[in-house]
């Protein structure tokens, strides 16, 4: 299958992996490049530029097909600079950026062979993109898990408004993780899609507790609810205790300093590493309602894009007899 995304990131199939905080290491990233899609490394949940360094040449260890690193710039104002240096000294080919203004990390790697894809929720946020150097955008609708666009706006008509407001390839986010959804927005003009809670539940990724990949195979498309929208910035978790009792306290009116230690980065782990659902949370979208099983990576692969093949066949066939 050949894209302006698979052209742009020399990939076999138009599928990248999202960032995962605290999830996407090496053996998930090799695991999806090793596949035919793009893995990556996230970078900022990393404790320090020699962690991430390892982390690049563990990935190496195990693909020698391009792979990127993610770095979600807008986590605690936390500085950057010294991990983006580190990825662009091991040459990690691709490079995307979630949350936060992309703008300083994109003019750090001018003159660089480095792609960057940015993360945007509007049409507004895909045109800076473009205009600031940015060689794709993975537009995420509201579908989506972890942090999302704040204004509501659902894929279907994301996509196609983003792919009519800028020139550069448009990845698609937000409810995908079967082959009907990468086929639905190939047909809405984007170039790719990006995935990321249908990887958490991959036998890859090791770092997540059976307890929170077990609330991805049993909740449904209604099992999801949208946190800290009171404080500017929603994000999609799956229905925990933990973030269950998070909506209450905003709905209390509550601020963010009252609300911090129940959102952290800490709350976080305490449920996807240590199945902690009482006091934990953990990022999810509504395609939680197509997720059944745990599959290896390259089995996924497989099945997304057979299903892919049979669809169009028969989008061929319906279109023949008419």
């Amino acid at each position: 299958m050949k894209t302006r995304v698979t052209e742009l990131l020399q990939i076999e199939y138009p599928v990248v992996q999202g960032g995962l905080a605290y999830l996407a290491y090496a053996e998930l990233a090799a695991a999806v490049s090793n596949a035919g899609g793009l893995g990556q490394v996230t970078a900022m949940s990393l404790p320090s530029p020699e962690a991430l360094r390892e982390e690049i040449q563990k990935t190496k260890s195990l693909t020698d097909k391009p792979f990127g690193v993610n770095f979600a710039i807008g986590q605690h104002g936390r500085p950057y600079e010294h991990m983006l240096d580190t990825a662009l000294e091991e040459g990690v080919p691709v490079i995307s950026v979630t949350g936060g203004n992309p703008e300083p990390l994109i003019r750090r790697t001018e003159g660089l062979h480095v792609k960057k894809l940015v993360l945007v929720g509007s049409v507004r946020q895909a045109q800076k993109a473009e205009s600031i150097g940015a060689d794709a955008v993975m537009a995420v609708g509201q579908e989506g898990g972890g942090h999302l666009g704040r204004d509501d706006i659902g894929t279907f008509v994301l996509i196609p408004r983003v792919v009519d407001s800028v020139r550069i390839p448009v990845l698609a986010s937000g409810g995908i993780g079967d082959g009907r959804g990468i086929l639905a927005a190939l047909a809405l003009g984007a170039d790719g899609v990006e995935m990321g809670t249908r990887f958490i539940a991959t036998k890859e990724c090791i770092h997540a507790h059976p307890a929170y990949k077990n609330a991805l195979i049993k909740g449904t498309e209604h099992d999801t609810r949208v946190i800290k929208r009171t404080l500017g910035a929603p994000a999609r978790v799956v229905r925990t205790p933990g973030s269950e009792h998070i909506l209450e306290m905003e709905a209390k009116g509550f601020g963010y300093e009252q609300l911090k230690p129940y959102i952290s980065g800490e709350r976080n782990r305490l449920f996807i590493h240590k199945g902690n659902e009482q006091e934990g949370f953990g990022w999810a979208g509504q395609v939680i309602g197509l997720i059944e099983d745990v599959p290896s990576v390259q089995e996924l692969f497989d099945r997304m894009f057979q299903e892919a093949e049979e669809k169009l066949t028969l989008l061929n066939k319906s279109a023949g007899r008419s």
